[in-house]
């Protein structure tokens, strides 16, 4: 096996371990798909006052929940936006020295080098571990999860296109441009986003496709994944594929980066939904590659040059 791969499914046995019997929808695989949930998801964004945390209740058929996100960065609407969506697990406004948070290790840390407006979404029950574990049992809650992301990220999409048309921009002519991106479960958001509303100017998922019932199915993170999934293998491809739709999407305005030994987001599988040239591989696997921050920011500072330049 090769050594990438290896680490990808020595994490997995370990999250196993800790999982315990709380393993991906293990109580329950009934569930709408996400385009059906997007239609009875509602949200309504906070006035926006500058850099800081923003909350924003919403409502859902699973009930309440609980999304935000973090104005890192605002140069002004006449530059580009960087909408950033986190990975699974992760603290995205955990700041601190050891937090697991990809957004400061590859965009915040080194925030000279974006000159951009700078965004980053947490996901409802992502504030506490225990509390994304429990409701994960559930396939219903993991689908208005991305849901919800998704309305979170169209809403800071139109408000960020609003800026500019109502006369805050101070460069004439000058078109907002919008850049959606996000590793792992930010990268599944990042497609379900073009797939469904197609808003943004440019989309770069790292590390995800759009057969994301295949990450639970067959990948090696099935060892996660509960009995009453293994046994509905149908009931999870119905609610968490959308192939066909990512594919209708309109417009050349998608480059993703996938991982080539990535044990979890197979690169066999999910690069067929993409066209050759849209797909930057890199030799790594899921664990070591989410771990090669510079090679991330490279790969991101590079789709943002394309977005200005475009």
């Amino acid at each position: 096996m090769n050594p990438h791969a290896f680490i990808d499914h020595y994490t997995v046995a370990l999250g196993g371990l800790v999982a315990g019997r709380r393993k991906f929808f293990s109580q329950s695989v009934d569930s709408p798909d996400v385009a059906t949930l997007l239609e009875a998801t509602s949200l309504e964004l906070p006035t926006i006052a500058g850099e800081g945390v923003y909350e924003v209740p919403a409502e859902s058929p699973v009930g309440p929940l609980d999304p935000a996100f973090y104005v890192a960065q605002w140069l002004g609407p006449e530059q580009p936006t960087l909408i950033y969506h986190h990975g699974n697990n992760e603290r995205p406004f955990d700041f601190g020295p050891f937090s697991k948070n990809t957004f400061k290790k590859i965009i915040l840390d080194q925030r000279e080098s974006f000159h951009a407006n700078l965004i980053v979404l947490r996901a409802p029950f992502h504030r506490s571990l225990r509390t994304y574990m429990e409701r994960m049992m559930e396939l219903r809650n993991f689908t208005a999860m991305l849901a919800v992301s998704v309305k979170l990220v169209e809403e800071l999409v139109q408000w960020t296109r609003e800026q500019q048309s109502q006369g805050q921009s101070s460069v004439a002519g000058n078109k907002t441009r919008v850049l959606l991106t996000g590793p792992s479960l930010g990268g599944w958001v990042t497609n379900l986003h073009r797939a469904y509303l197609n808003s943004a100017d440019f989309y770069a998922p790292i590390m995800a496709g759009a057969a994301l019932g295949e990450v639970f199915l067959t990948s090696a993170y099935r060892r996660l994944t509960g009995g009453a999934a293994r046994e509905n293998p149908a009931a999870v491809r119905r609610a968490l594929n959308f192939e066909e739709a990512f594919t209708a999407a309109s417009g050349n305005n998608v480059a993703a980066l996938l991982m080539r030994y990535d044990a979890i987001i197979v690169y066999e599988r999910q690069t067929q939904c993409y066209e050759p040239d849209q797909v930057v591989v890199h030799n790594r696997g899921h664990t070591t590659g989410v771990l090669d921050y510079a090679a991330l920011r490279a790969f991101l500072l590079a789709q943002l040059k394309v977005l200005v330049e475009s």
